[in-house]
């Protein structure tokens, strides 16, 4: 994302939102209903996409972000370049403390987050909005 033609970008942007909402479908959510789908792409332009999986003990569920994010490092990912991450709220969907927290080892300061939607409606952040004064290698 370079904010070079707008009009370009936005229709970039909705693409990636439509596909990441067709993964909805996917989720499997028997006890909460609430299915979340993410579409990870990284710095060499690869897609990675993921689902939440629920199970009946709830600690043992795996949100989408996480998914997504797990099968990109298996491929060979090192840095995500833009994150999708979308769901069946009147808002743009806010991921939880955990996905935040993986989703910024493998961030820098040009990742882009964007929260959406099954309606469309999207949010563009950072993972410095995010997740402010986070844990990090570079703490250490």
């Amino acid at each position: 994302m370079n904010l070079i033609n707008f009009d370009e970008e936005k229709k970039e942007i909705l693409n990636y939102i439509d596909e990441a909402n067709l993964l909805l479908e996917r989720a499997y959510v028997p006890y909460s209903k609430f299915p979340v789908a993410a579409l990870l792409i990284d710095n060499n332009g690869k897609k990675y996409k993921g689902i939440n999986v629920e199970n009946a003990s709830y600690g043992l569920t795996l949100c989408a972000e996480r998914n997504a994010i797990t099968t990109a490092v298996t491929e060979g990912m090192k840095k995500i370049k833009l994150l999708v991450v979308t769901g069946n709220t009147p808002e743009p969907i806010s991921p939880c403390g955990a996905c935040r927290q993986v989703m910024k080892e493998f961030s820098d300061k040009d990742t882009v987050i964007i929260l959406a939607n099954k309606d469309g409606k999207y949010k563009i952040t950072s993972l410095e909005k995010l997740l402010p004064y986070s844990f990090a290698l570079e703490n250490f």
